[in-house]
Order: C-alpha cells, then structure tokens, then sequence
C-alpha cells in the first residue's frame, strides 16, 4: 500500500495525539520517526508490565536517551504513566514525549490531568479529499467513509460494518465502561438518527427506553473515545430566537452509514443527505483542527426553523455553510443563507451542492461539494478565492 501524505504536522514539542482508531496514527508516526523507542501498551506483556510498576518508564528512557523521542502508544490504558512523563519532561527537557490514544476518559477518570500543560494536544482525523487527491471520490466516500482502516481495505464495506463492532469489544467491553452492551447497542442504533440533527435526550431516551441520565452518560463515552461530537449553536450578537440544543454527528460518514438502519420507509435521498452533511462536517472540523489557525465550527437555528448547517467563526474567518444532496440550485434553498447573511454581513455564505458549476446567486457563492473538499487545505489561509 502507498503511504498518503497527511495534512497532520507536528511543532517539535512534546504532544498527545488522540484519534478514533484507524484514523492512521501509529501508521504516520511510523514513517516520520522510524527509528525512534516505541512502547505499545496494546501488547499484553507491554501493558502488565507497566501497570504492574510505572516507575519502570524512567530507567526505560534512561536507556534509550540517545533516540531523543519516546512513543507511547494508547496510553489511556495506562494513565498513571502520565505522572512519570510529567517528571521526565522536567528532568529531561531534551527529550520529546508523543502520547497516543483514542479515548482520554480513563486519563481524566484517574484524576490525572494532561501533564499541566507541558504536551499539547493534537488529533487525528479520517482522510482529507486533499490529501487523497484524484484517488478520492465522493461516492465512495459517501457510501463507506473515510477512516484509511476502511479506505485502504480491499473490503471496506464488510470493515466499515465491523468497525464498530471493534469498538465494542476492545474499547467498551474490555474496559468494563458498559454495564448492559445490549442497551448501547440499541442507543448506537437509536442516536444514528440524530446524525446532523439537534440531539433530544429525552426523544433518545424514549426510544432506547432507558433513564435520560443514562442516555448522557452514553453520549459522553461516544465523546470520549472520539466517535461523536456535538456542535453548539451559533449566537454572538443574536438578534433572534435561537435552539438551545447542540447538533450531533459521527465522526465519519461511513461510520454514520453502517449504524444508520435501513428499511423500506427510508428513502435513499435522506440518508445521501445526512451522509453528505457529515461528510462537509468531518472536513471542516479536520480543516480546523489542522490549520492551527483561531476557528471554531457552530450551526445555526432559529426557533422559526431557518437553518444554516455550519458557521465556522474565528480571528481568521466567517463563512456559513449550508449543505444540500441535489444537482441544482433552488431559490428556497438559499433562503436560510439570505437570512443569516442579514443578520451578520460580515459572513460570507456559502451554498455546497452536487452540480458542476461554481457560480454567484444573490450574493451567495455557490460551489459543488467535490470541489470545494479537494480545495479545502489546512496549509493555506481560509480565503474563498481558492474555489473560484
């Protein structure tokens, strides 16, 4: 397999790396630093030994000063190895620690904090359209997602369907964070709704049949083990009545797919629809996370119902998004973009779509969303010249 270049970059420091698992983290890690000591707690040997005396890693280091770097890779398996590293940063000040994972909820359920600052952190995400070039295609993408697990697999749908199925078994089962699986199976199933709509946890909770604290408590293991985000409504300088509620997605598309259940009352159009938005969404929230850059990712929602999918705000940039599953352009659909324009002319709005063309309607710069995700590239400055 050809290793594709990623937009993620490293500043020379000591740093976390967190990221759903197939994201590509070992993988990159790999090829940058190839020779550099390595301890992989994911080895059962590995694991006891360190769990068993933590104070082991300081005569580790010790005998591998001379790499410069040291690799810990899913270090939320063992947290209490965070007190050493934060010793050894102190001690040693020329070596450099890189701490992975794909949860941080056992580091934060230790009482362990993330070395007081002394490591950033910085997070993997599913491929960019930009950082697969012409071998991205969004059928494709849509229909299995883009984590490079499933991507570069020979059968990503059967992977796609099993990805989740890996997360059950060595994440939640393993690490006992579920008492009843069968309850969160059926909240996975239920919440796959909610993808790219407001989330009512009271609606989940109805449905799935289990406490409203219970439906949080799950929403926040999704959370903390990268899987699901929520996005909170946008509402600086407000001059209308806005949602309280924040707005849910699943970190890839292809994820989203395979939990989403299917049947004859669903028509394929809605499910491309959200598919897509998550889609957009991903991007976005890769771009932003990669760019380094003063940016945040919103939605916008009126109690009257006017949405726009995405208000992405900051030092550096203004743009509302709205996201539509069709080849041509709608008056009706530029709608909630005008109103949102109204409220904030310093925005610029933008409307993504299947069509072809890139062109200008009532002040609203039109793009089709293949091009503007192969455009979209954390190493340049957000100007929107780059998709005309």
């Amino acid at each position: 397999m050809t290793l594709i270049p990623r937009f993620f970059s490293e500043n020379g420091k000591s740093y976390f790396l967190f990221g759903p698992r197939g994201t590509g983290k070992s993988t990159w890690l790999r090829n940058i630093h190839p020779d550099v000591a390595w301890i992989e707690l994911l080895d059962s040997a590995v694991y006891r030994s360190f769990l068993s005396y933590p104070e082991r890693l300081e005569d580790y280091v010790e005998i591998h000063r001379n790499k410069g770097i040291i690799i810990i890779d899913e270090i939320q398996r063992v947290p209490q190895l965070l007190s050493m590293v934060h010793k050894l940063i102190e001690k040693m000040p020329d070596m450099r620690f890189i701490l992975t994972g794909s949860s941080a909820r056992k580091i934060r359920q230790a009482g362990v904090d993330l070395l007081g600052g002394r490591a950033i952190i910085k997070e993997m995400h599913p491929f960019m359209a930009a950082e697969l070039g012409n071998e991205f295609s969004i059928e494709k993408s849509l229909e299995t997602g883009l984590v490079p697990l499933v991507w570069s697999s020979e059968h990503p749908a059967e992977t796609v369907r099993g990805y989740i199925g890996l997360y059950l078994e060595q994440e939640i089962r393993a690490e006992g964070l579920i008492r009843k699986l069968d309850n969160f199976t059926r909240f996975l199933e239920t919440v796959s709704f909610s993808h790219g709509h407001l989330l009512s946890i009271s609606d989940i909770s109805r449905e799935c049949q289990v406490k409203r604290s219970t439906v949080d408590g799950y929403i926040e293991i999704l959370e903390d083990l990268l899987i699901a985000k929520r996005i909170p409504v946008f509402s600086r300088r407000a001059k209308r009545a806005l949602v309280a509620h924040t707005k849910f997605y699943f970190f890839d598309c292809g994820v989203y797919r395979s939990l989403r259940p299917r049947g004859p009352l669903d028509r394929p159009e809605d499910l491309l629809g959200q598919a897509l938005e998550g889609l957009v969404y991903q991007h976005l929230q890769a771009w932003i996370d990669y760019s380094g850059l003063d940016m945040r990712l919103f939605f916008w929602r009126t109690r009257a119902g006017s949405e726009v999918d995405f208000i992405v705000y900051g030092s550096d940039c203004f743009w509302a998004i709205e996201v539509k599953n069709s080849s041509s352009i709608r008056r009706s659909d530029l709608g909630p973009l005008k109103t949102f324009f109204e409220d904030y002319p310093e925005s610029i709005p933008i409307f993504l779509y299947r069509g072809k063309e890139v062109t200008k309607q009532n002040g609203i710069l039109c793009i089709p969303v293949d091009i503007f995700l192969k455009k979209l590239d954390p190493t340049k400055k957000p100007a929107v010249e780059i998709f005309i």
